[in-house]
């Protein structure tokens, strides 16, 4: 007999690399699957996916602390959710129901997300609830919803890619944070086309790259409006498109007047000449597409960023356009459903806006409940963390998908914030670094264990199929939810936990919205291979929509807007006390917070441990040579690491990944200055010193 496999998708970044899982004596083993998006390829985390479903470390069992003093002890499903329950009532009673805080991750699937949501807004009446998705596309989405009145990172599916004559890459290494990717990038390059990469770091994605524009951190906006005024200046944009399609364009065209090439070149360090030559491609180009990540997003100005690159696109005509147009590449495995269907602090299911009184209505009444019960939008990711255990914060903390001590800026003090808590529970598969802080961890089932959907990068809804069954004293975060909900005495509108189920009324809820799964279904997504939302029409021969903006956008004239946007520095810039810009990100090897790469044996012994990158130049007026400890230090913490000497990376820049927990932590330094629209924190761009450890 031929052994089992299960068709589903790599539990990690939002490619989500189709996959097949086939058994063998017991066990999973990856197999190559040809599907649309990756076409066979995998990269090394893909590849070594399994190994954590049987991993010595895997939670099997519910654990307690008796007192905050006490360690974790196992503990029954009926103890732990008990103990849960009476919690939550008794801090409610004491402080209202915003005493609960939710928060959830971009890795969950689409229905744990729309459960998430409604579970905090029925079951526990809460409006704080949010999620690690606000550190990774929060500025993209906000700025796609302003310019195009509707947000899909990638408004068109990745075979565009190679279609275009012109790719401008900001911000973004796909060729170590998303390696199946770059087939795209390399038929692009084989077709004949041009690629231009933005970062401050010669990674090996701008090593691939007609133009690198190795420019300052932080300069982004400057380096848009720079190309932006040399396109209008050389008569390379499209007059036509631009009347025809948007509104706005005149104060635009006022505002990067100011942006000659000489003073770009000031602010950004990229000589003019390169300017003038990154123009020349994107203006002369028949397609033209940019696209951005989180280099330039996680920003305190991350939405202008998108905003600018965004405006040059639109000032070419090429938003629509096959081959053409402005996306983001969204990095968590789920962080485009991730961020539709609820677990946002302002946001109904499909998109739909907490403050919007029809769609309050319409979903008060699926769910069974008044449109008044419905808490008012509540405080974005960070805030909430910063508010924990204060006089009008909440008292408790309930964690699905997300590792809060590693990954948050500022990580020291949240850590704090999180062990002031009454109650902190954490759903995750492993003791991660924020589940050691837990008073109660429930063990939940990994992605073999259980079917679900997920939204690539390109908003193509997917299809992930349960392979095996979770290890026994293991529940889905589904179950967990739906048996919490009945011990708060909500069951009647917590009636399954059945993926297929909850898909359904997902559908229901976001009929007729921005977001609309209403006519995509589980058997649809299997013989399409995927259906991009919006899929109004549940006609089995609907396609879905791969590509939007070709006759219209959102908004209710249908028209684009562009929006004026001038430079600003950053939140914190370098002085004579922190003399160096630290930017921070990820290696091929480790994937987020690390909780589960960091558990690969092959993963780990190719990147186990944290690193600063610095350049030669800088390394010499310290004296630090390559693999010598070096202490990173800004105004919020230090973190010691071996030395990376390069000269890949800017004599002021130095570089840390984010992966690693401990002493490595990188976000011990990061800023949490906010984006005022996105609410993203400034990850990317923070003022540091260095010193050798001898």
């Amino acid at each position: 007999m031929m052994p089992r496999a299960t068709q589903t998708h790599c539990p990690y970044c939002a490619l989500q690399c189709g996959m097949q899982l086939v058994s063998r004596e017991s066990l999973l083993e990856v197999a190559p699957r040809n599907f649309p998006t990756n076409k066979g390829g995998l990269c090394q985390k893909g590849w070594s996916a399994t190994e954590l479903l049987t991993h010595p470390e895997r939670l099997t069992m519910p654990l307690m602390r008796d007192t905050k003093d006490t360690p974790l002890r196992p503990v029954s499903w009926d103890e732990a959710l008990t103990r849960i329950t009476q919690q939550i009532q008794r801090l409610q009673e004491l402080h209202g129901k915003d005493a609960i805080g939710v928060f959830g991750g971009g890795g969950l699937t689409n229905e744990k997300v729309y459960l998430l949501g409604k579970f905090a807004r029925v079951a526990l009446g809460t409006r704080q609830i949010d999620y690690n998705g606000r550190f990774c596309m929060s500025s993209a989405a906000a700025a796609g919803n302003r310019a195009f009145g509707i947000d899909r990172g990638m408004p068109f599916p990745l075979e565009d890619i190679p279609k275009a004559d012109t790719l401008l890459l900001i911000g973004a290494n796909p060729a170590e944070t998303m390696p199946p990717l770059m087939q795209y990038f390399d038929a692009q390059r084989e077709r004949g086309g041009t690629l231009i990469v933005a970062d401050p770091r010669r990674t090996p994605t701008a090593q691939s790259a007609t133009l690198h524009l190795q420019l300052t951190p932080g300069t982004d906006t400057a380096l848009l409006l720079g190309l932006l005024h040399l396109i209008l200046a050389e008569g390379w944009a499209d007059h036509d498109y631009i009347a025809a399609r948007t509104t706005g364009f005149a104060e635009v065209q006022r505002t990067v007047a100011a942006y000659w090439p000489e003073r770009v070149e000031r602010i950004t360090g990229i000589p003019t000449s390169r300017l003038q030559e990154a123009a020349r491609l994107l203006g002369k180009a028949s397609t033209a597409m940019t696209l951005m990540a989180r280099g330039a997003e996680q920003q305190s100005k991350g939405v202008d960023n998108a905003l600018a690159s965004i405006n040059l696109m639109m000032a070419l005509g090429q938003v629509g356009k096959i081959g053409g147009g402005w996306g983001t590449i969204t990095g968590q495995g789920n962080g485009q459903g991730g961020r539709e269907h609820g677990q946002k602090a302002d946001q109904l299911p499909g998109y739909q806006l907490l403050t919007n009184p029809q769609a309050r209505e319409r979903i008060a009444k699926l769910w069974g409940v008044t449109a008044e019960s419905l808490p008012q939008p509540g405080l974005s990711a960070y805030e909430l963390l910063d508010a924990l255990g204060t006089e009008t914060g909440p008292k408790a903390l309930l964690v699905f998908g997300s590792n809060l001590v590693v990954s948050a800026p500022r990580s020291a003090h949240i850590e704090a914030k999180l062990n002031s808590l009454d109650l902190l529970v954490v759903a995750d598969f492993f003791l991660s670094e924020t589940a050691q802080l837990a008073d109660i961890v429930l063990p939940v089932a990994q992605w073999a264990e259980e079917t679900g959907t997920m939204t690539n990068l390109e908003g193509r809804v997917l299809l992930r199929q349960r392979a095996q069954l979770p290890p026994e004293g293991v529940k889905t975060d589904a179950e967990v939810l739906i048996a919490l909900a009945e011990r708060l005495g909500h069951a009647e509108r917590f009636p399954t936990s059945e993926p297929e189920a909850l898909f359904t009324e997902l559908g229901q809820a976001t009929s007729g919205a921005p977001a609309d799964y209403s006519g995509i279904t589980y058997e649809k997504i299997i013989r399409q291979e995927g259906v991009f939302w919006p899929c109004p029409s549940d006609d089995p021969k609907h396609p879905g929509t791969p590509r939007l903006f070709t006759e219209t956008f959102a908004h209710p004239d249908g028209r684009a807007r562009f929006h004026p946007i001038a430079h600003r520095t950053s939140a914190e810039e370098p002085d004579d006390a922190f003399p160096l810009y630290l930017t921070t990100g990820r290696v091929m090897q480790q994937y987020q917070s690390g909780t589960q790469t960091r558990r690969v044996e092959q993963l780990t012994a190719a990147a186990g441990e944290g690193f600063v990158e610095l350049n030669p130049t800088l390394a010499r007026q310290f004296g630090i040579v390559n693999g010598q400890s070096v202490k990173v230090i800004t105004r919020r913490g230090e973190a010691t690491v071996p030395a990376r000497v390069t000269a890949t990376i800017r004599p002021d820049t130095i570089f840390l990944p984010f992966h690693y927990a401990g002493h490595q932590r990188a976000n011990l330094l990061t800023n949490p200055a906010l984006d005022p629209i996105s609410k993203m924190p400034e990850f990317k761009i923070c003022a540091a010193r260095i010193e050798p450890v001898f």
